[in-house]
């Protein structure tokens, strides 16, 4: 196994985030030299049709030099979409009980892609019973 390998391995401190199907890795490594960087990894579960399931993983090493900006920018963004949008999530598929068939299943869609609640018809299309036909 290359240094590089090895150096990989080498977790100095972690910590998880466990988002839905979504997973964060928050570790501290150490260079070659000693000095400390950060990596984040996203690990996304996906489910194949035949019900197996696999992993996608994206990674990005984050090293001290641009701490400070990047976590102003962070903030920045961070702070404009509660500002702009509120800190409710509007997607249902982000929904700790939100079922993949159920979305796919809808008719209508808003234009954000979120269904149409139409409670109301649905009710009135299964209340609309003809007794004769029992």
């Amino acid at each position: 196994m290359s240094d590089h390998g090895m150096m990989e391995k080498e977790e100095i401190f972690s910590k998880v985030l466990r988002a839905g199907r979504r997973t964060y890795f928050f570790d501290v490594r150490a260079t070659k030299a000693g000095d400390y960087y950060l990596t984040i990894t996203e690990s996304k579960k996906f489910t194949n049709d035949d019900g197996s399931f696999h992993y996608k993983k994206h990674k990005i090493y984050l090293y001290k030099e641009d701490f400070t900006e990047f976590n102003e920018i962070l903030i920045e963004m961070t702070d404009y979409i509660i500002s702009e949008k509120g800190d409710e999530v509007i997607s249902e598929r982000h929904q700790k009980d939100f079922k993949k068939e159920d979305y796919a299943a809808a008719d209508d869609v808003t234009e954000g892609g979120a269904p149409v609640d139409d409670s109301d018809e649905s009710a009135e299309k299964f209340t609309d019973i003809n007794f004769e036909d029992i």
